[in-house]
């Protein structure tokens, strides 16, 4: 089932980590190429979709790991050292960071396969109306991530979207998600692009209709003038929730929200 407000599901992840997660900028300078379908400047983006579909491969955009269990959508944000990464607060926050990591690109049934390798989390920052109210419109996580074993930045391996602070609440937007693995079971990402608008019942949201974001998309990026994986536009907030699969919401990033983006590059 779909969580039924931000601070149930959060929660539900602090109490267990399941498989398909939890129930209940700096500048828009290009970023390296992420593998997958060849993009085309001249492309023009997404037609509007009521029901999700498979998104393919888009390297930028993965789950974050606790162990053996993997639970929520995160994806890598444009950065000056390139090793931000953006997902739900209720997702990052009430588990163990020694044992946190990011996998980019990740997929395949049980415990999956991951082409990229796992990023180990170094911080976690979050909005402190998050840390003390909870609120559904602070609902997002920046994650510092350390860099490989061969010291590359995530985003230098994968791409990354650019931060937009100052997006209006109507937009249309491509979500990139990975449902849980009951809806799921090859754990493949899903995507749709849709027309949103302020959520008329939490001001502070964004609201988007498209059957098919189950439990497990929380985190997913909103990307405005999505082109394909290697042009994934600008990412103007993560996916919150909402009350069913068809209805999602997000926190629309604001100064508060760079704000925290700010830390994250810092630390």
């Amino acid at each position: 089932m779909r969580r039924l407000g931000a601070v149930c599901r959060a929660v539900a992840l602090i109490m267990v980590v399941t498989s398909g997660g939890a129930g209940c900028g700096w500048s828009a300078a290009s970023s390296p190429q992420a593998e997958g379908t060849p993009g085309d400047e001249g492309a023009p983006p997404p037609g509007t979709r009521s029901s999700a579909v498979p998104a393919g491969k888009v390297a930028s955009v993965g789950v974050l790991v606790n162990g053996d269990d993997h639970n929520c959508t995160a994806s890598v944000v444009n950065s000056p050292r390139g090793n931000v990464v953006a997902t739900a607060a209720h997702c990052a926050t009430g588990l163990p960071l020694d044992s946190l990591e990011f996998a980019p690109g990740f997929s395949g049934a049980g415990k999956g396969t991951f082409p990229y390798g796992k990023w180990k989390v170094r911080a976690v920052q979050v909005d402190e109306r998050w840390t003390t109210d909870h609120e559904d419109g602070a609902d997002y996580a920046f994650l510092t991530v350390e860099p490989d074993a061969r010291g590359r930045s995530v985003q230098s391996v994968v791409g990354s979207s650019a931060p937009e602070w100052s997006a209006g609440p109507d937009q249309r937007v491509t979500v990139v998600g990975y449902p849980d693995e009951d809806h799921n079971p090859g754990n493949r990402p899903v995507m749709c692009t849709a027309d949103v608008h302020r959520d008329p019942d939490e001001a502070a949201m964004l609201r988007m209709e498209c059957a098919g974001f189950w439990v497990g998309t929380s985190g997913s990026p909103w990307l405005v003038d999505y082109r394909g994986p290697d042009r994934l536009g600008r990412i103007v907030g993560v996916l919150s929730g909402g009350d069913t699969d068809v209805e999602s919401t997000a926190a629309l990033f604001d100064a508060k929200a760079r704000s925290v983006y700010e830390r994250a590059t810092r630390a």
